[in-house]
């Protein structure tokens, strides 16, 4: 598996960002998206999150191994607001808030984050989303359904994320009809998926203040080198046929998966890891005649 740095990028006009990494679906890590003149940079801090939400109870996401057959990890449980975030100041845990949209609960937060829409305006800042995670948490390896673009920036602590393009699904041995792969690009081994060694992506390190942009279809694999917290905003994707695509995923695809487990139980997770590893295969054979 191979790994470039991101680039990173400050200062840069709609046009040309638009041209040049949005069109071109190139990540790219954006050091002023979200404006140093937003009050949040001052204002939030864990102790002023429990002090305006401590108590709202929250469902809370561990480890997704066990979880393979499902589109979307189950929560592992529910705990406050302000017990998570105690307990990921304090000790190194898995678990994780996933899509917690805390700007929903406390709209007021919203008027605190300035964004620097590098997009014109493609980005809809009406839809944010928190993602909390302890060290030495992480999401298992996947794209996103909707097929939008996604704009990850870091208030707290540091996030490692490798991306990968959709092009490369086969090689990551992504299940059928699901999001997500059955490999562990970090813990799984050469010897029993082969195909990973072929991977060519990227790496990104993003600190508070850094806003990386990840381009529509693209796998991420998201991993905590420290407890902390962002916040991701979305842009649709470039071309109707990548719209249809999310559409399907979102309203069809997803359902259609739901009801072949449902029906088959186990015996359609083995056809589906069947076929994922039949089509690895056939990926590095293509490789190796190049």
């Amino acid at each position: 598996m191979k790994l470039k740095p991101v680039n990173s990028i400050s200062g840069i006009s709609p046009n040309d960002f638009v041209r040049d990494y949005l069109n071109k679906g190139q990540p790219v890590i954006i050091k002023d998206f979200i404006s140093k003149e937003s009050s949040c940079w001052q204002k939030w801090s864990y102790d002023y999150f429990k002090e305006i939400a401590g108590s709202e109870q929250i469902d809370i996401y561990g480890r997704e191994e066990e979880s393979q057959n499902h589109a979307a990890s189950p929560p592992v449980g529910r705990m406050s607001f302000g017990e998570y975030l105690d307990k990921i100041s304090t000790e190194p845990t898995e678990l994780r808030l996933f899509l917690f949209n805390l700007i929903k609960i406390r709209p007021e937060l919203k008027k605190d984050v300035i964004y620097n829409d590098v997009t014109g305006g493609k980005v809809l800042q009406w839809l944010p989303y928190m993602f909390f995670g302890g060290e030495g948490s992480a999401t298992r390896n996947h794209f996103d359904i909707d097929m939008s673009h996604v704009f990850i920036s870091q208030f707290q602590g540091t996030k490692r994320i490798w991306l990968f393009p959709n092009n490369q699904s086969d090689l990551m041995y992504k299940l059928p009809y699901n999001f997500h792969s059955i490999a562990n690009l970090k813990t799984s081994s050469y010897d029993e998926y082969p195909a990973l060694k072929l991977l060519d992506g990227y790496e990104a390190v993003i600190n508070p203040g850094d806003t990386l942009y990840m381009p529509a279809g693209w796998w991420h694999y998201i991993q905590y080198d420290t407890e902390g917290y962002s916040i991701s905003v979305r842009a649709l994707a470039n071309s109707i046929s990548e719209k249809i695509k999310g559409a399907r995923n979102l309203f069809v695809t997803r359902y259609f998966d739901d009801t072949m487990r449902k029906v088959f139980k186990g015996k359609w997770l083995d056809y589906k890891i069947k076929t994922a590893r039949k089509r690895a295969d056939r990926a590095i054979r293509k490789r190796e005649r190049k």
